[in-house]
């Protein structure tokens, strides 16, 4: 079930009018939260249902068993259990054929051409998102940062939770099993909040990034077909394509949690108004970035084993997650660029005779989004050969190739991109947090907010596409 759906427009509202008749019994409350969390997953593929089902009632025994044993042995076996399970699982629908596929092409070099080792594999939706989810809860309890819950209930509930189950955030149970094990209210501050949060991921999604998306699926189908600029404005275009997709999504999810009564951790905040790419991710979908951080970067070492092994940390880091996104080498890529830039900042930040570059710091916010920019045509590419096509478009500076035809197209582009930029630039300026920008709108204020959308969403598009964050 998609949030910019009929579906969803008529599934939310029963959630809602359900879930609040049952508020003095928490116990129903999150049950009812559970089947419908399974409800709007199955609305895409019931039978993937028991993968988090079985994900489930792994992690949640191994984080008993963890918990409740003094022996060392004794609770890394469970730890692995909960890895390779949750891993398992996630290899081979997502990254099998991948392997396969590079396998067969590497031997190929020296003639051996094995049969087809390929699986006919679909991947489950959101699969990324819950094991990370689930692995942070088992891996916290082992660092003994976390008490694992009792409760059955509570916990497969924290694991489907719907609002974000699919695409983030996402949140640790740190956050969000506490929130489920108490009582929930419904605060007129929060409706408001939440509220005005869904239109403005509804409008991000629907009216700025769907009408940015014709515009670059069109180039990017063949980009060398097209001149330079053309080829240039579509990779800018796809940065705020991706940005307002996954920032409008994560602001939905953030929003219809907020109406049932959970406060989810902020997951986008203005990144491309960034001076540096260490910046960047910390403010670029930042439950993922925190938590390649947390249980990745940190487990590897870190920054406390020298400054060799801390540019090797970052680098795995930056590959794993480019791999997390997805299985292509273009993603792997992408995570290198970024890893590549990252260790580059920490050696110039670790030199004092580099001092002068901070006095010119306002350089870093143009370096900065070039960078991203570029790494983003490996992200955006289907393939490696259309990615090497557009650069080589974007760099060969030749504009007797023909622009793309439809006009209108790029006049509605800029018409919506300008829309949203102004309205980032104006909360980058007032240094205002969106899930918090409710608080100060009257219900007024949001019907006639709310109308101005629908309006803008009628006048500009009419059928919403997926949102990007689903493939991965």
């Amino acid at each position: 079930m998609l949030f910019n759906s009929i579906d969803f427009l008529i599934f939310f509202p029963i959630v809602f009018v359900l879930y609040w008749f049952l508020n003095e019994r928490l116990g129903l409350q999150n049950i009812l939260l559970l089947i419908a969390s399974y409800i709007f997953y199955a609305w895409w593929d019931w039978r993937f249902l028991s993968l988090i089902v079985l994900s489930s009632i792994i992690d949640f025994v191994a984080g008993l068993k963890i918990h409740n044993s003094e022996n060392t042995k004794h609770r890394k076996f469970w730890l692995l259990v909960s890895l390779v399970a949750n891993l398992g699982f996630l290899s081979i629908f997502k990254y099998y054929n991948f392997f396969a596929e590079s396998f067969t092409q590497a031997v190929g070099i020296f003639g051996w051409e094995p049969n087809n080792l390929t699986l006919d594999i679909i991947l489950p939706v959101g699969i990324s998102f819950y094991t990370f989810q689930t692995l942070s809860y088992t891996i916290d309890i082992y660092r003994k940062d976390f008490k694992p819950t009792k409760n059955i209930i509570s916990f497969f509930t924290y694991i489907a939770f719907f609002p974000q189950l699919v695409a983030g955030p996402i949140e640790r149970a740190s956050n969000l099993l506490p929130q489920i094990e108490k009582k929930r209210f419904l605060k007129k501050e929060w409706f408001n909040e939440g509220i005005l949060q869904i239109l403005i991921g509804l409008f991000r999604k629907i009216v700025i990034a769907d009408n940015l998306g014709i515009f670059v699926d069109t180039i990017y189908e063949n980009p060398s077909q097209y001149n330079s600029s053309t080829v240039l404005i579509a990779t800018i275009f796809y940065s705020y394509q991706i940005y307002f997709d996954f920032a409008g999504y994560s602001d939905i999810a953030i929003g219809t949690a907020k109406l049932l009564g959970f406060r989810f951790n902020q997951n986008f905040n203005l990144p491309y108004f960034s001076k540096s790419l260490t910046e960047f991710w910390r403010k670029w979908h930042m439950s993922l970035s925190f938590w390649l951080r947390d249980y990745l970067y940190i487990s590897l070492g870190g920054n406390r084993k020298g400054i060799k092994i801390t540019y090797r940390n970052l680098m795995l880091t930056m590959l794993l997650g480019g791999l997390w996104h997805g299985s292509s080498w273009n993603f792997i890529i992408w995570g290198g660029i970024h890893g590549v830039v990252l260790s580059i900042e920490k050696f110039i930040n670790s030199q004092t005779k580099f001092n002068f570059i901070k006095k010119i710091s306002y350089l870093g916010y143009p370096l900065t989004f070039t960078i991203v920019l570029l790494a983003w045509v490996f992200f955006r590419a289907p393939t490696l050969d259309i990615a090497t096509d557009a650069l080589k478009s974007i760099f060969s500076f030749h504009y007797e190739k023909p622009f793309i035809g439809d006009m209108s197209i790029m006049i509605n582009s800029i018409f919506v991109l300008c829309i949203g930029l102004t309205f980032d630039f104006y909360l980058f300026k007032k240094n205002i947090r969106l899930e918090k920008y409710g608080a100060n709108f009257s219900m007024l204020k949001i019907v006639i907010i709310s109308s101005v959308i629908i309006i803008l969403m009628n006048l500009f598009y009419s059928k919403s596409d997926n949102f990007i964050y689903f493939q991965f």
